[in-house]
């Protein structure tokens, strides 16, 4: 299915491209987001009339992710989780309790935006994660759990 971006998509295209992509894809998920349209004549000729309303807004919305991502870049939070003697964790901290501690700092950031590529934290101890702000903003934080003896 042939698709006009709305915004900038990871993988598959930027702001006003015309691409094809799986016809799933498109209707279940990038249709419904409002992160693109079908590419049919009046689609495009509605998009050509609203391209600069639009690219003032990816424009805006990238400045403000900056803006957060700069306070938030080194930002290290602490958690407290029950653990053994060994420093494993009974359970594990995932991207739900760092996005949830973070909301509680005063950031905006959701469960989605948090990128932990090893998995979830299961150690006592001092690690870094990604937070993916926008497409192209990715800060680092560090996040140091604690262990509380049961």
């Amino acid at each position: 299915m042939q698709i006009i971006l709305l915004e900038k998509v990871v993988n598959v295209g930027n702001l006003g491209d015309i691409v094809k992509v799986k016809d799933g894809y498109a209707r279940n998920f990038l249709i419904p987001s409002g992160q693109a349209r079908r590419a049919t004549a009046e689609a495009k000729a509605a998009f050509e009339a609203r391209r600069a309303e639009l690219e003032k807004a990816a424009a805006a919305k990238l400045a403000e992710c900056q803006a957060l991502g700069e306070k938030l870049a080194g930002t290290t939070i602490k958690l407290t989780q029950k653990a053994g003697v060994d420093g494993r964790l009974f359970g594990s901290v995932t991207n739900h309790d760092i996005a949830e501690e973070l909301t509680k700092s005063g950031y905006k950031v959701a469960k989605a935006q948090v990128r932990m590529p090893n998995g979830p934290i299961k150690t006592v101890g001092d690690s870094k994660v990604d937070v993916s702000l926008h497409t192209d903003v990715t800060v680092e934080i560090n996040v140091s759990v604690y262990g509380e003896t049961a």
